[in-house]
């Protein structure tokens, strides 16, 4: 990526820290919040919880306290498919107290990695797994879509003829929605893969559908499905690489990629969504009503806004706060779009809750702040950042707020620090963030409303104090710093590309959506 780019998107993602205080009527009429237990997730022996792949808008809470993700086995990775840290990892599923391998693909070595983006409330998880072998296209391991489920283990979900598939998303109903290689070769294919990326819809009865693709383009990556089998994502409009598209490019480390626009798809049909005006769009969230929200470029292409689009309004654009970008992470079936936006001069931006046509500042605490997550209740959570050295906090927003440090609503954790760097929300009110461990591990957090009508979170005091001895244990098992860095320094030696493939290949919710701060 040259110069110009990389300090196009530098700006944008390094974005200086403004304080924009909480009103002081607001802080006259606190809002009254649950406290909170607080569990650790662990690991299967390894360091850290990986959520790299992830974004504020996967699935990883079920509405009934189920957790998925992915978690370092104590097996370090001679191919460094999970930079930078350099353990087998494996998708997991929790669920009270208990932390469950998914496993992987087998093949090869038997030691393949995977990673769970989705968890339906039935239990069913998608994601991705290696299968020990090579592409010989890229020289990079093997990435198939799975389908985890108690009736089978692991399923994969296969592809269109080409080496690689991915798994983003499922339903209530199973169905399945992601991103599969045909045989075609394709200088321009999304993440460099070398063959057509085609979307897909997958079921149990009819496999794997080809969704299509927009206009004259040969790529597409469906990457929401709604319990009604209606279908959103992003596609190429064409083939011919375009200079302007700074924004969508990142998805393919700054080279030149064809238009790309965000597409619904129902009854056989991709509609083409539309942009604010310039050559880069992508989905971020679609809900049941049929409701896509994302992020697209303005005219010009040096800014980009948040958008709401129905079939029957068409695309709407939710603006900003001022300021020049802003983009849309979530929305539920009430319509309710959550984000942040820019404000005006030095684009500081704030979370937003977009309702009935007006989009409200939820202020930070201290600094900036980006909502990820938004529930049926209207209840919010995100990140903020609290301080000029950018130290985040995850937040709680609800009942016209003000918003509140989830960090304040749990009991003392010595040993660990609530980052908020990801931060998801269900139905019950139970939340998931990321923290970091005094020895810089990073774990997952369940955080349970101790109320009558959460009864399994049990007494917070009881549960903080689990919350620390499991960090005591994982602190533990910490490997010499000589050892990691001679297993990182010689399996990265020549294979950059596969260490990082997935960190860097796959930002798959598309650029702007996945920053926290």
């Amino acid at each position: 990526m040259k110069s110009a780019k990389l300090m196009y998107i530098a700006a944008i993602a390094l974005l200086v820290a403004l304080a924009i205080p909480v009103s002081l009527a607001a802080q006259e009429h606190p809002t009254k919040h649950h406290k909170y237990s607080l569990v650790d997730i662990g690991t299967f022996g390894g360091p850290n919880d990986q959520f790299n792949f992830a974004s504020p808008t996967d699935h990883l809470l079920g509405s009934n306290g189920m957790v998925t993700g992915g978690a370092d086995t104590t097996t370090v990775d001679p191919l460094c498919f999970d930079s930078p840290d350099c353990f087998v990892e494996h998708a997991f599923k929790w669920q009270k107290g208990v932390l469950n391998d998914l496993g992987a693909l087998p093949g090869g070595t038997g030691n393949n990695s995977s990673q769970a983006f989705w968890i339906n409330d039935r239990g069913q998880t998608v994601g991705l797994s290696t299968n020990g072998t090579v592409d010989p296209l890229t020289g990079q391991l093997v990435i198939h879509a799975v389908l985890w489920s108690d009736r089978e283990k692991i399923k994969d979900l296969g592809t269109f003829g080409g080496y690689d598939s991915y798994a983003a998303a499922i339903n209530r109903r199973g169905q399945v929605v992601g991103l599969a290689a045909n045989a075609t070769p394709d200088p321009n294919a999304l993440f460099l893969l070398g063959q057509q990326a085609r979307a897909f819809l997958w079921d149990e009865k009819t496999g794997m559908q080809d969704l299509g693709t927009l206009g004259t383009g040969n790529d597409a990556f469906a990457t929401y499905v709604n319990d009604r089998g209606q279908v959103a994502g992003y596609a190429y409009t064409n083939t011919t690489p375009n200079p302007a598209n700074n924004l969508c490019g990142l998805l393919q480390f700054g080279l030149g990629v064809p238009t790309v626009d965000p597409f619904f798809w129902e009854n056989g049909a991709m509609i083409d969504v539309g942009t604010l005006g310039g050559v880069c769009g992508y989905a971020t969230d679609l809900n049941n009503l049929g409701q896509v929200i994302g992020v697209s470029d303005l005219a010009g292409d040096l800014t980009f806004h948040p958008f709401s689009w129905t079939k029957s309004g068409g695309m709407k654009d939710l603006g900003t706060f001022g300021g020049d970008n802003g983009q849309a992470n979530a929305v539920n079936d009430a319509g309710e779009i959550v984000g942040k936006a820019d404000f005006p001069g030095s684009q500081l931006h704030d979370a937003f809750l977009w309702k009935d046509g007006t989009m409200t500042d939820l202020g930070n605490l201290g600094k900036t702040s980006n909502a990820h997550h938004i529930n049926s209740s209207g209840q919010i959570v995100g990140a903020s950042r609290i301080n000029d050295a950018g130290e985040l906090r995850p937040f709680l927003w609800e009942n016209g707020g003000p918003m509140v440090d989830l960090t304040t609503l749990v009991p003392p954790h010595p040993g660990v620090h609530l980052d908020g760097g990801d931060t998801w929300l269900n139905d019950r009110g139970e939340i998931v963030v990321t923290g970091t461990l005094s020895n810089g591990d990073v774990h997952a957090f369940l955080l349970t409303p101790c109320d009558d009508n959460h009864r399994d979170g049990g007494d917070c005091g009881e549960r903080a104090e689990g919350a620390a001895a499991s960090a005591q244990s994982s602190s533990a098992f910490l490997q010499s710093p000589t050892a990691i860095t001679a297993t990182t320094s010689s399996t990265n030696n020549g294979n950059g590309e596969v260490g990082g493939r997935l960190g860097r290949r796959y930002p798959y919710r598309g650029f702007g959506t996945y920053q926290p701060k």
